[in-house]
């Protein structure tokens, strides 16, 4: 029974099907030989190479695995910047089969709750539109809310993608006297910026963004930003259910590792600041590199100064007496002490 290309990729631990996507349209995989472009569908005969690398298929799948991670405003949502920039991936957890993926992605400018998993098709369900995920979101929005702003959230927007609706919004209590205000806001899809281009739609401005939600899997609040925890197999398996996939019936994670107490979160703050201590050391680091390989000595623009030879003083002399020097100069005037003397007898 044949299969999509890019399904069969992700479920060999290589990424998400839209990764997959990307890199056959990249021209990085091929089919028995050939570019294989996309739609193409496989047969598990079939000898899939990616970078020149041959891709096992056997079903031999590995234990599906599923971390929640904290992400804090600053961080890319990437494996790798160009800038340098941090990501999301720096700080996981070293995987021996496949790698981690992450579902969904968060702003730049947006924190909170990000999963993680090494398996392809989990990820793809839950990301996909028709399974309906429900996200939600802590919202701080500057303005005035109206409540016919509410209504047309509620009943559904244009955008420039299509229509974009919440499924709930609900108020924080709060100072009514401020220019800002705490909304919690559902929705069962994840379009790039969908939250922020929604309010943005009503004249309002969104201050900050945390996602605290996903799907029936809550932010843990004592999670400190930057770090992670790796889900239990319970957890694991609601995910898996509410997107129609069988249960896992492993684990890593043989003990229930409890709550966050206070000797746990402190390790992990200490090892999160490490980190970020080290990025800057590196980052500097690099930085002073390419500034002494880059900038070349500058070069002075005035012409050289002929060295003047023995012929030349000659020359000189025998054109006359030249004018004193400093030197000279200071031959004529008397010693410091003759000086004071002479103002003295003044």
């Amino acid at each position: 029974m044949s299969d999509k290309l890019q399904k069969v990729l992700a479920n060999a631990g290589l990424g998400s099907r839209r990764e997959m996507e990307t890199w056959i349209e990249q021209a990085r995989i091929s089919v028995n030989g050939k570019i294989a472009t996309l739609g193409d569908r496989v047969e598990p005969e079939d000898k899939i190479r990616a970078d020149g690398n041959l891709i096992s298929t056997v079903a031999e799948s590995a234990m599906c695995r599923v971390l929640m991670y904290n992400k804090p405003e600053g961080e890319l949502c990437s494996r790798k910047d160009p800038e340098g920039r941090p990501t999301v991936f720096d700080r996981l957890p070293v995987i021996k089969n496949g790698r981690w993926i992450a579902v969904g992605r968060l702003d730049l400018n947006t924190s909170g709750l990000l999963l993680f998993t090494n398996d392809g098709e989990l990820a793809n369900r839950l990301m996909h539109p028709k399974h309906e995920v429900e996200r939600e979101y802590a919202v701080r929005i500057f303005g005035e809310v109206l409540p016919d702003m509410l209504k047309h959230l509620l009943k559904g927007i244009k955008l420039e993608d299509g229509v974009a609706k919440f499924t709930t919004i609900r108020k924080l209590p709060g100072d009514d006297e401020r220019l800002n205000s705490w909304y919690h806001v559902t929705l069962a899809e994840g379009r790039n910026r969908e939250v922020r281009r929604m309010w943005e739609s009503q004249g309002l401005q969104v201050s900050r963004l945390i996602r605290v939600r996903y799907g029936t899997l809550e932010l843990q609040k004592r999670l400190p930003q930057g770090g992670w925890i790796e889900l239990m197999l319970p957890d694991v398996n609601a995910l898996r259910s509410s997107v129609q996939l069988p249960d896992e019936k492993e684990t890593l994670i043989k003990l229930d590792p409890g709550k966050l107490d206070h000797v746990k979160l402190s390790r992990m703050r200490r090892s999160v600041k490490k980190h970020r201590v080290n990025q800057s050391n590196q980052k500097l680091k690099d930085n002073s590199t390419t500034s002494k390989g880059t900038e070349p000595k500058a070069k002075s623009d005035k012409p050289l100064k002929p060295r003047t030879t023995d012929k030349s003083r000659v020359n000189k002399a025998q054109d006359g007496p030249s004018k004193p020097t400093n030197k000279n100069r200071g031959s004529k005037r008397p010693a410091g002490g003759q000086q004071r003397r002479s103002r003295q007898g003044q």
